[in-house]
């Protein structure tokens, strides 16, 4: 009996087991045919020291003489020494002809790039180009009949769907990890151009550039960040869909740089307060801000507080969605804009214009004297009427400069010289003058209810929806 236990469980673990691996992806056929294709990237940053005196005082400190005594410099100064650094990545060959893609961050100001093949041939690559706002980066080494990656569709992948990484994390060259795509079109912090594929892959240091494969054997993106506490693999990872590199990489082998249209806008999400404040049915589409005077919108005719629904046709779900579609259209391309406008839907033609190359960073204007101690109104907040010298200043006919925040006002992060434009309800927008105006709009609206301000806040506006009016006054 005990014989017949023991080999009823053997069979029965031994057909689990098989059930199991049957359930179960092999990666050795893909590892084995892609592999080749993937390299090590190494980079050499040359730092020079400045010479200078080898204790930290100046010559008019006191404490320069003693020291000289005893520390003396050595004849004609202290010689400049070279420091050099070292990095690592990783790449993927899309062309036999040596062409290479990676991330800019892995060349980033390098002054000597080496990329070694699975068959240990090295070779010195030169940089074509490199486009930070997407972290896309273009080499290419002197070299024919190289191993080339199939290239995928990354709108067909699917959430849930197992995917493979190949790299050189921490210098393991061809390290091979799986697993599944978390989530499509991630928007991530300072990161508007890319819709990310969020994925649970292993990526550590070094991963960064490598290829990301579908169960086909084909690129779908190109590893680039990791969410991290500890500087190591935390399960959130996240590739620059494939489609997305190739259309930088060919205006990069074209050019040597990215060319990229704009509207000239300050967008913000539209939250559900905000769209009740403006009427739309539901949250959709990119509430504009500010309008670049002279630039492509304001000529198009385009309006703070217009809602921006839709672009050449494509829907706007979220705001992250524009930046992405203005920044693919050529630069002199007439498109059609689809806003909401006081209760309605508009078409406007535009013409973009071209995204420079660096962005100029706007100087926050100064704030006023604080007057002296106000009550504050039903929002919590204590307003004032802007001077000739501050409209001045900022340039602008009207609004109320906010000196202290509190209550309500406090916990929808409204700040101290915060300037209130207009107030917002239900659909209908209110250019804001003068303090007793103000108050008195406040006053008509029932207990509970939300209000929108238009905000200024330094050189940028933004709506701020406060929840929950109280019944003061």
């Amino acid at each position: 009996m005990k014989r017949f236990l023991a080999l009823f469980s053997f069979l029965f673990l031994s057909s689990l087991a098989a059930a199991q691996s049957r359930g179960l992806p092999d990666f050795t056929e893909l590892a084995e045919k892609q592999g080749p294709a993937v390299v090590n990237i190494s980079t050499t940053q040359v730092t020079r020291s400045n010479p200078g005196m080898p204790f930290p005082f100046d010559e008019n400190d006191p404490a320069f003489e003693f020291f000289k005594r005893f520390i003396p410099r050595p004849p004609g100064g202290a010689a400049p020494r070279e420091f050099e650094n070292k990095s690592l990545g990783s790449g993927f060959i899309i062309s036999g002809d040596g062409y290479i893609l990676t991330n800019a961050h892995v060349v980033d100001g390098a002054d000597e790039v080496t990329v070694r093949l699975t068959d240990k041939r090295e070779f010195k690559a030169k940089i074509i180009g490199a486009d930070k706002r997407t972290d896309v980066a273009l080499i290419r080494i002197e070299a024919t009949g190289l191993p080339v990656v199939k290239l995928g569709e990354p709108a067909q992948l699917k959430v849930g769907e197992w995917v493979v990484a190949i790299g050189s994390p921490f210098g393991f060259d061809n390290s091979v990890t799986a697993g599944i795509v978390s989530a499509k079109g991630r928007s991530l912090p300072q990161e508007n151009y890319v819709p990310f594929i969020q994925t649970d892959v292993a990526i550590n240091p070094g991963n960064s550039g490598g290829p990301l494969f579908n169960m086909r054997g084909e690129v779908v993106g190109i590893n680039s960040q990791i969410y991290s506490r500890s500087g190591g693999y935390m399960g959130v990872s996240f590739a620059i869909p494939i489609d997305v590199a190739m259309d930088i990489q060919n205006q990069l082998r074209a050019s040597g740089k990215v060319s990229r249209g704009r509207l000239g806008v300050v967008i913000q999400e539209v939250s559900k307060e905000l769209a009740e404040s403006l009427g739309l049915s539901k949250p959709m589409g990119a509430v504009v801000n500010a309008v670049e005077k002279g630039g492509p919108a304001e000529k198009a005719g385009l309006e703070p507080g217009d809602v921006i629904l839709k672009f050449e046709g494509k829907a706007i779900n979220t705001s992250a969605d524009l930046p992405r579609l203005v920044a693919a259209t050529k630069p002199g391309t007439r498109s059609t804009v689809q806003v909401w406008r006081k209760g309605a839907t508009r078409d406007i033609a535009v013409t973009v214009g071209e995204m420079p190359d660096e962005k100029t960073a706007a100087s926050r204007p100064g704030r006023g004297a604080k007057p002296a101690e106000q009550q504050a109104n039903r929002l919590g907040l204590v307003v004032s009427e802007l001077t000739a010298e501050q409209k001045n200043t900022l340039k602008m006919s009207s609004g109320l400069l906010i000196e202290d925040v509190r209550g309500t006002g406090a916990r929808a992060d409204l700040r101290p010289g915060d300037i209130i434009i207009a107030l917002i309800s239900k659909g209908a927008t209110t250019e804001i003058r003068t303090v007793d105006q103000f108050n008195k709009l406040l006053g008509q609206f029932e207990k509970g209810s939300n209000v929108t301000l238009l905000i200024r806040r330094g050189e940028i506006q933004t709506f701020v929806t406060i929840k929950g009016l109280n019944g003061g006054n």
